[in-house]
This record gives C-alpha cells, structure tokens and sequence, in this order.
C-alpha cells in the first residue's frame, strides 16, 4: 500500500514513457507488487488453474528482455514488526494490536505454504530459466529495491508501494503496458522535489501524518493540510521538527457547542486528536511511535550495497533454453517450438543490441573497428527484406549461431547502429538483383519474336502449301510481312499478298491480326485463308488479336527469311528452291484438303455466304489437326 494518498499528491508529476525507454537500462523488480497486479486481471478459479499471471509475467519479461533491459527480481523477506499490527489487520479485520505489544513484537516470518507464496516461487523459477537473478529480501521488498537505486546498482525499480520514495529511490515505475506499443506509468524524485517541493524528509513526515503501513496518521488532517504544514517546515528541518513535537502540532479543530462543552466536561480540550493503531490517545506514547516509524523508514533493513547478496546478482546471467522448455511445457503446456516462437527473437534482439552496444562504445572512445575485425562476432548475419512492424521500419534478417532461430524481424535503426555494413551489402545485392533481371528479361523478349517468327514461317509455309495450286505458274506470288509482339504478347502478323499482276485489297485474318492487299488482273478473287471470315475493308484495315502457337510444320515449296526480335519483312517473291518429297511432306500432302477460293463482293456491306464460312470453318479444323499431330 505505501503512504495513503502519496499516489494523488504526486499525480503532477507521473510521466508516461515509451517502453523502448528501458533499452539497455538494468531495473529491479518488486516480484510481490508484480504478482499482485497480474493475479488481479482474473481472480477466477479458470485463471488460477491456465496460470494466467505466470503467463503475463512471462510477456512482460520477453519485452523487456528485447530491449536489453538487465533485470532483478526482489522479493519480500520477513514482515517488520513496526508492521505486524498492520498486517494482521490486512488479515484478520478486528484483530488489531496494542501499542505495547506492537513495540514488543520482531519481525515476523511470512507464511511460505501459503498460496501467494508459491506464486512467487514459480515466478522464480520462470526468471531464473530466463537467465533472471533473484535477490530475497531481509524484510521489504521495495525498501532493498530503492537502496539498489539510491546506490545506482540499477536505475529504476517498479513497484506499486510510495513508500519506494521514502526508502531512497530515486526512479520508480509504477505501471507497465505492453499494448500500443508498450508505455511505462514513472515517477521521478527530481520531478517531486522541483514542482512540489517536497523531498524524502517531507515524505517520510507526510507518512507520519497521513498514515501507510507504519502509522495510522493523523486523525483530521488532510493531504492538503498535510502538505502545506511540511512545506511551511521546510524538507531539511521538518524531520528534526516531527521528531521533538510529536503530534503537538495537531490541534483540536473547532467544532459545535455542544461537543466542545462535553470535550471540556471531559477534562481534554487542549488534547491532540489523533489515533493509535488500537485507537487509544495517548500523547506520551505517539512520540515513541513516531521515532520508530521515522527510524523504518530511514534505515531499513536490507542488504548492504558491498555484500555478496548484491554483488551476485549484478552479473549477467544466460538463460537455459531447455529448462525454460519444461518450464514453459509443465506450467502452460506449450510445446517447445512453441517456447522457442515466443522467446527465441527476443534473446536473438537483444544480443543485437549488447553488439551495437560495443561498437558505440569503441565509437565514443575513438576506436572505429570494422564489422569483421571485431572482437565479438555480429549474431546478425544478413538483410532479407524490409518490413513494417506496427508502422515502425524493420529488417527481416537471418542470424548467426542462433540455436533454433533462422529469421526474424527487427527494428531497422537498430541495424543501423550495429552493423550498417550489413545494410550496404542488402543494398548491393539489391542493386545487382535488378540489373540481372533486367539483362535476363531482354533475351526472353527475344526468344518471344523468335518464337512469333517461328510460328510466322511454319504458317507461310502451311499457307504456300494450300494455296500452290491456285496460283498460275506465271504470276509469282510472294508475301511481304512483319511480326510483333502487343502489350498482352499476343502475336501480331501483318503482311501483304501480292501476284505479278496488280490489283487492291484490304483484308484482315481473325486468327492473326493481317492486314495486306493482293491483286489479280481477271477478278478480284483472294484465296481462302485460315480465318472464319475475310472482310473487304477497302482502303480500311480491321485489326483482331488472338494468341496461336504452331510447332514446325514443313511444305515443298517454301522460300522465307528467318525472324529477328524486331519486325521485319518476310520476302517470298523469289522461287522456292526444288525439294525432294518426304515422309511429312508427303503426309502432309495427303492430308491437305483444297478449299475453292472466296470470291469477295465488291462492296462492303455485303454479307459473307453460307458457303464461304462452310469452307473458313472446315480450314479452321484442318489447322487444328495439323496442330495436334505436331504434338
């Protein structure tokens, strides 16, 4: 509990800070206030049982453990006997000891069989997996957590007890959420002592007059009156004031007629008002009382600063990944990988950040040592890929000698200050990454209109192959074309069909986007393509797409340039050179069907004949044969 209504006095001076404000600092832990909190989330039977505190223990230590944060756990020792009354009290409401016996009693030991007691033993257990030393206590726990801080053997301690402040700390944390973000709830002395003007003394006098675990206080008086009567005194003096006037100062406040007439009848109107811890009033005695609480709080008992209880636990202790398997096993019943998920990227973070620690440090001295002539070897061993995390800029990295561990995310100013050589050599590797592809993807664009020029040549040939017998051995027809690729890759075959004789026509194939012109001095006749429909556009040209692949197909009379990447004109006007029959040539002979040639209406609007898409339909299977025997 502390002082009562310490926690609103200082209400003005309560900061809330990130939680990366504990990287690379060494806190201590007031385990008892710790336990309290998480027990109290869910005090139900479910939770007691899944051990719901001992698992928001364990994400809480992960956090801060990621943040190279070096942490003690303290724990309560025996109960002051300036405090038994009470702690009886807390127990047994009614049950309240006399001043003298209070006096008589010692320190009382804490019931270790109690179920609060063995909370705090598995919290031991955990930390101690975790590589957490545990400092017992002689009596409280947030009295040897502020003489840590006060000596700076560490330079924070959470706890939930104002009575930290009393004891010489000098930072506290009250409060830690891991939401968000994460946040801590702190309290700084130098805060208090500047904006309210009150030091220890005058805290430790605010105890004496409000009351806490030590006192019952002053009955009467506020904190608003508490306050201003200490600082009237003054933090260095109000100590020496409290001890030699006792609760002299508190006077009797005014009151009706009748009760100061009964306080008189009474013989007690110039009486102090105030209460012992069994509610008697006894003005010789709250002297006694106010020195032993002036005295608890001054000199507590502890471990002393050079003993070896401290010194043990100021070194750096690993933590012991099987055990904390069984631990982890046994307590929650998570199976190992599930354990090295949770724990493994936070160990790999902080190791990384002790790394970049060392290299500040060189830094700072002078010494400007590169990444591979270090003494320790960077666990961080290469960039993956950047990654957002809670809109905060990470790397994805891989890691060195990390048991268990291969990949994992952290912050990106952090591989900055530990190796931005690494962050060069992604950089690099990025670099050459796109100009290999961009090399590699120019010769694929070429294996593409090779492909097309491929295919342009097996269908002149198929084509030729069609349409030798429609042509007079006089006219010596040629076609002159291109072949490209359009943003889709679909093949695009523009040419032009022409005999010795001259005559104009636009036409367009549907199965592969041509446009051309032939001539005849006898008729207007073009021979019958491959397409469902040949359309007389006139000086207009009608573009359709649609993608076709061929494998070789061989003619007897074939005369064609060979395809380049770029669109070129394929010249078929000179003479084929003669060809011996073949197997396939000869297959293919027996196999082409003639097809009439199409006469074409001189105008436009002119619908095609039933017939003429009788004969397209037929070429557009026979085309399809041709291509699944290929296969």
């Amino acid at each position: 509990m502390g002082v009562k209504n310490l926690w609103d006095i200082l209400e003005s001076c309560k900061k809330t800070l990130p939680l990366h404000h504990l990287q690379n600092k060494r806190v201590c832990i007031d385990l008892s206030c710790w336990i309290v909190q998480l027990h109290n989330v869910n005090k139900s039977h479910c939770a007691m049982k899944e051990k719901l505190y001992l698992r928001g223990l364990f994400h809480r230590l992960r956090a801060l453990i990621a943040l190279n944060c070096s942490l003690i756990f303290v724990t309560d020792g025996a109960i002051p006997a300036i405090k038994a009354s009470t702690y009886r009290r807390r127990l047994n409401p009614g049950n309240v000891l006399t001043q003298d016996e209070a006096i008589k009693l010692s320190s009382i030991r804490r019931n270790t069989g109690s179920e609060f007691s063995r909370m705090i033993k598995e919290a031991k257990v955990l930390g101690n997996a975790l590589g957490i030393p545990c400092l017992d206590g002689i009596e409280e726990g947030e009295a040897q957590c502020a003489l840590l801080n006060s000596e700076s053997f560490c330079d924070g301690c959470f706890t939930a007890d104002s009575d930290a402040f009393l004891f010489g700390a000098r930072t506290v944390y009250r409060d830690i959420c891991l939401g968000d973000g994460g946040y801590l709830v702190c309290y700084e002395m130098d805060d208090i002592e500047r904006k309210l003007g009150l030091g220890r003394n005058s805290l430790i006098t605010l105890a004496v007059i409000l009351g806490g675990d030590y006192s019952e206080g002053v009955y009467g008086i506020g904190r608003e009156s508490a306050c201003q009567i200490v600082k009237s005194i003054g933090d260095k003096a109000v100590l020496q004031w409290i001890a030699s006037e006792g609760f002299s100062f508190a006077k009797k406040k005014k009151g009706s007629k009748r009760q100061n007439e009964d306080d008189k009848y009474n013989g007690k109107e110039n009486a102090a008002q105030y209460k012992n811890p069994d509610g008697s009033k006894c003005p010789s005695q709250m002297k006694s009382q106010v020195l032993q609480v002036l005295d608890a709080y001054l000199r507590p008992k502890c471990h002393l600063a050079n003993s070896d209880a401290v010194q043990r636990i100021l070194a750096l202790y690993p933590y012991s990944r099987s055990q904390l398997q069984q631990i982890c096993t046994e307590m929650f019943d998570w199976p190992p990988e599930k354990t090295d998920e949770y724990i493994l990227p936070k160990i790999a973070e902080r190791e990384l950040r002790r790394f970049a620690n060392l290299r500040s440090t060189a830094l700072r001295v002078g010494v400007q040592v590169p990444l591979i002539e270090m003494p320790i070897k960077c666990p961080l061993s290469r960039i993956i890929k950047p990654r957002k995390n809670q809109g905060v800029d990470c790397f994805e990295v891989s890691w060195e000698e990390m048991d268990g561990l291969e990949t994992s995310i952290v912050p990106a100013d952090l591989v900055e200050r530990a190796c931005p050589e690494r962050i060069l050599e992604y950089q690099e590797r990025r670099a050459q990454r796109k100009k290999r592809n961009n090399a590699r993807s120019r010769p694929r664009r070429l294996e593409k209109a090779q492909l097309l020029g491929q295919v342009d040549k097996e269908l002149q040939d198929l084509l030729l192959e069609v349409y030798r017998d429609d042509f007079t051995t006089d006219d010596t027809a040629f076609l002159c074309g291109s072949v490209s690729e359009d943003d889709e890759g679909i093949a695009q075959i523009q040419g032009t069909i022409q005999s010795n004789d001259t005559w104009n026509s636009n036409y367009v194939k549907k199965d592969a986007f041509t446009s051309g012109s032939a001539s005849n001095q006898e008729s207007n006749i073009l021979p019958a393509s491959f397409e469902d429909e040949v359309i007389d556009t006139g000086n207009s040209v009608c573009r359709e797409k649609v993608d076709f692949t061929y494998e070789s197909c061989s003619c007897q009379e074939s005369n064609i340039l060979p395809a380049s990447s770029e669109d070129e004109v394929i010249d078929l006007t000179r003479s084929p050179p003669p060809q011996h029959a073949s197997g396939k040539s000869k297959h293919l002979e027996d196999n082409v069907q003639r097809i009439d040639l199409i006469e074409l209406s001189d105008s436009e609007n002119d619908t095609f004949s039933p017939e003429h898409s009788r004969r397209a339909r037929e070429l557009r299977m026979f085309i399809a044969g041709i291509k699944d025997n290929s296969y």
